[in-house]
C-alpha cells in the first residue's frame, strides 16, 4: 500500500479542502492510504476524518504557504507518519520538509495568481524556477490555465501534470421540492432564473452580473439572480444591487449548505471571475444535474465550459456580452435544452469523481516510479 500524507494550512473549507474531500470519495483504498496533516483547529478536520482520511492536526501557521518555524513541525510529522509520498497544497513549508526527509514531494497549484514582474525575466525568473523544481518532483495543475501560470513564473511545461477537478455527483431535487424552494426564495412561476455560487469578492466579478441584468431589464428582459455565498464584498454588491435598482429581481441567499436545492432551481449558472479562478467545483456540481453555465474567459473557465455545448463565454468584464448570451439562452427554449444535455455530457466524459481520482493515483504510482520506488528519491 502506497502511504500519501497531505499537508495543507487551511483552517475553512475551501476549495483546495473540497478537492481533497471529492478525492477520498473515489480513492482506492486497498492500494492508498490517505493521511492529512493541517492546522489545529481547521473546519477541514471532521470531514476529512468522515471522508476516510487518517488526520493529524499540528502546530503550523494557518492559512499560510511559508512560515520558516513549521518546517521543523512538520519534519517531524512526516519522521512520525513516514509516507511514501508527502502531497502538499500550497505548503511549501511542507515541501521543503518532505524534500528535508528524503521523500518523494508531489505540489498541487489550486490557483492562478497574477505573476509578478520580477518572476517573469532575468534572475527572479530563475530563481523561481529553481525552488519550485528543487522542492517538488512533480506539480499538479488543476487546469491548463494553472499550468500556464506556473510556466509564465519560469517552470517548466514538463514538470507539471494537468488533472482537472472532479466532484461527486448531485441528485437533483423533486419537482415539488423545487416549487417549495422558488416560493421560499420569492421567485415568481416561469421566471427565467440565474444564479451564481461563490465568494462575495471584488474578483468573482458580481458587479458584472448586475450590470447584466440592468441592461435586460431595460430591455423588458424579465430574469431572477439568486445570490448564494458570503464575503468581505457583500455590502458593496447590495449597494450596487440598490443603486441599479435591481432589489426585486435579486436575491441573496446567504451562505447555503443544500447546493444541490440551489441548483435545481436556477436554469443557467453564472461564474463572472475575472481573477484566481481554475476549475470551479460549483460550475461542475451543477453540470452533474444538467445546469449550463454562462462565464467567463478568463482562467480555467474555457476549460469547463464548450461553448455552445454545455454553456457559453462571455468577454471577460464585459456585461453587454454577458446579457447577449442570458438573453439567448432565455429566448431559445431549444438551445437551452440541448446544452442541458451536454453538461450532463460534459460532466460524464470528464469531470467525475472515479476520473479525477483515478488520474490523481496514476500520478502517484508513476513519480514514484520515476523516483526509484517506495524507498524514497533516488540518490
Amino acid at each position: 500500500m502506497v502511504r500519501v500524507l497531505n499537508i495543507i494550512s487551511d483552517t475553512n473549507i475551501g476549495g483546495a479542502g473540497k478537492v481533497l474531500i471529492n478525492y477520498l470519495k473515489y480513492a482506492d483504498t486497498e492500494a492508498f492510504e490517505t493521511l492529512v496533516g493541517l492546522p489545529a483547529g481547521s473546519l477541514l478536520a471532521e470531514p476529512l476524518r468522515q471522508a476516510g482520511a487518517r488526520v493529524y492536526e499540528v502546530g503550523i501557521s494557518p492559512d499560510k504557504s511559508f512560515d520558516p518555524r513549521d518546517i521543523k513541525t512538520l519534519r517531524r510529522l512526516i519522521r512520525e507518519t513516514d509516507p511514501d509520498i508527502v502531497h502538499t497544497h500550497g505548503s511549501l513549508s511542507g515541501r521543503i520538509a518532505g524534500r528535508q526527509c528524503g521523500k518523494v514531494v508531489i505540489y498541487t497549484r489550486h490557483c492562478v495568481f497574477p505573476v509578478s514582474p520580477r518572476l517573469k525575466s532575468g534572475p527572479g525568473r530563475l530563481l523561481n524556477r529553481l525552488v519550485n523544481e528543487h522542492y517538488a518532483d512533480r506539480i499538479i495543475a488543476i487546469s491548463p490555465a494553472a499550468r500556464d501560470n506556473l510556466t509564465e513564473a519560469g517552470i517548466r511545461a514538463d514538470r507539471i501534470d494537468v488533472i482537472m477537478n472532479g466532484v461527486e455527483p448531485l441528485t437533483r431535487k423533486s419537482a415539488a421540492e423545487c416549487r417549495a424552494l422558488r416560493e421560499n426564495w420569492g421567485i415568481k412561476e416561469n421566471t427565467f432564473t440565474l444564479g451564481i455560487l461563490a465568494r462575495l469578492e471584488p474578483y468573482k466579478g458580481h458587479p458584472v452580473i448586475l450590470d447584466a441584468l440592468k441592461k435586460l431589464r431595460d430591455e423588458g428582459v424579465d430574469v431572477t439572480l439568486l445570490i448564494a455565498g458570503s464575503g468581505s464584498f457583500e455590502e458593496a454588491i447590495r449597494r450596487r444591487t440598490a443603486e441599479l435598482g435591481l432589489e426585486d429581481r435579486v436575491r441573496f441567499l446567504g451562505f447555503i449548505d443544500d447546493v444541490a436545492g440551489f441548483l435545481s432551481v436556477i436554469d443557467v449558472q453564472l461564474n463572472a471571475s475575472w481573477g484566481t479562478e481554475t476549475s470551479s467545483l460549483s460550475l461542475l456540481e451543477g453540470l452533474s444535474i444538467g445546469v449550463p453555465v454562462i462565464a467567463s474567459d478568463f482562467g480555467g473557465n474555457p476549460y469547463v465550459v464548450d461553448n455552445g455545448r454545455n454553456g457559453l463565454l462571455f468577454k471577460n468584464r464585459d456585461s453587454a456580452d454577458l446579457a447577449a448570451c442570458i438573453r439567448r439562452l432565455r429566448d431559445d427554449p431549444g438551445a437551452l435544452a440541448d446544452m442541458q444535455k451536454g453538461a450532463l455530457d460534459v460532466y460524464a466524459e470528464r469531470f467525475t469523481g472515479n476520473i479525477f481520482a483515478g488520474n490523481i493515483q496514476r500520478i502517484y504510482q508513476k513519480t514514484l516510479s520515476d523516483c526509484g520506488g517506495k524507498n524514497g528519491r533516488k540518490k
